[in-house]
């Protein structure tokens, strides 16, 4: 049986199944056991899809035979049975990886971990980081293990795993360090790996902010390899347009900025959203609440925020977190409202931000509606 990732382990016809020892599988698992296309794979709770886009566009405009799957382009599976692609590179969600056995990364990344979806693990954080780190399993000396050396979960899960995780490690961080593959120095990009060194001005880079860093140390450590020239890796990172409902820019309206961040589906993609902002903020939050904790984003809260619009079915827990937190509380229950609340809340030099930290499914279609929405709704002001 091949799983949709979004249905649930312990729904009832997958118990069903698990009683008759019936395997079950992702789509990923099935499509790599008919191919041997190298595979280039990301994950983390924060900046998969926009590392995904940079490191295919990266691969795609040097000129190889890529192919996009998992989260985002089209399904691997139908790509494994209609093209003849020399490498994939494919976001995978901790729900893929959970169905995920024989499948290996050539090229594994994972970005960060940080609390999220914990209501589909049971409430514990330890179960989520191990369907992260599913991410290395089958990985031999061959293969290149990439990631964040300055996230303390993945630095203490790395402790505890020890030899376990055979491929070659490839950290990366924002300071230079010893052993360290990909750092900020001196306001240069700097990956020290596979032969020469690349160097590259941080202000040449198409995304800013210091999250964005992190995704362009990421995708150029992939980069280099698969072997890719230095000027092709430059010309990439500096070229790239990012990515749909990622702290994307919408319009200035009465000298109020709009800011559509529906990607944001947990606290700590919130959280970068938030050290971004430059001026005072008006925030919409909520939705279907995966057992946030929103300590992560308080202080930020305190100190940029004025006025919060919450936008979901069931509005309770933020009130019960945030109430007397700003000045300014309001509930919406469609878009349409949420952007009324905020205009009225703003003022001149201000910026709206939507960067729900939850799930869309309580009003919307999906995050992309969501973020549609609101762009639909900003432009008619």
């Amino acid at each position: 049986m091949i799983k949709s990732p979004g249905i649930p382990n312990d729904a009832p016809l997958i118990l069903k199944l698990n009683e008759k020892s019936i395997p079950v599988i992702s789509e990923i698992e099935f499509a790599g056991r008919y191919t041997n296309a190298k595979m280039i794979c990301i994950t983390g709770s924060n900046g998969k899809t926009t590392t995904t886009l940079l490191t295919y566009h990266i691969l795609k405009s040097a000129g190889l035979n890529v192919g996009l799957a998992g989260n985002v382009g089209k399904s691997l599976a139908l790509q494994v049975a209609e093209e003849e692609y020399d490498y994939y590179v494919i976001e995978l969600s901790s729900f893929q990886l959970d169905n995920m056995y024989k499948f290996k990364a050539d090229i594994a990344i994972l970005l960060n971990i940080t609390p999220d979806h914990l209501d589909r693990y049971d409430h514990e954080f330890q179960n989520y980081i191990d369907a992260k780190f599913r991410i290395t399993q089958n990985q031999t000396a061959d293969d290149a293990f990439i990631y964040w050396n300055d996230d303390p979960v993945i630095e203490k899960e790395l402790a505890k795993r020890g030899d376990t995780i055979k491929a070659t490690r490839y950290p990366f961080s924002m300071k230079k360090e010893s052993g360290v593959k990909a750092f900020v120095d001196n306001l240069q990009l700097v990956i020290d790996a596979h032969q020469d060194k690349f160097v590259m001005p941080v202000e040449e880079l198409s995304l800013p902010g210091d999250h964005n860093k992190f995704n362009s140390m990421a995708a150029g450590l992939s980069a280099k390899l698969v072997d890719l020239s230095k000027d092709n890796i430059r010309k990439a990172l500096s070229d790239f347009k990012g990515v749909e409902h990622r702290i994307e820019y919408v319009a200035t309206v009465a000298n109020v900025r709009y800011i559509n961040d529906s990607k944001a589906t947990n606290v700590n993609s919130c959280w970068y959203a938030l050290k971004s902002m430059t001026t005072p903020v008006v925030l919409i939050l909520g939705g279907k609440d995966k057992g946030n904790d929103y300590n992560e984003i308080l202080p930020l809260v305190k100190e940029k925020v004025h006025s919060l619009v919450f936008m979901g079915v069931d509005n309770s827990k933020l009130h019960k977190f945030f109430d007397g937190v700003v000045p300014n509380i309001a509930d919406a229950r469609s878009m349409k409202e949420a952007i009324d609340l905020c205009k009225s809340f703003a003022k001149p030099g201000d910026t709206v931000l939507l960067s729900p930290c939850c799930a869309s499914f309580d009003l919307f279609k999906s995050y992309e509606d969501r973020g549609d929405q609101f762009r639909d709704y900003v432009k008619h002001l």
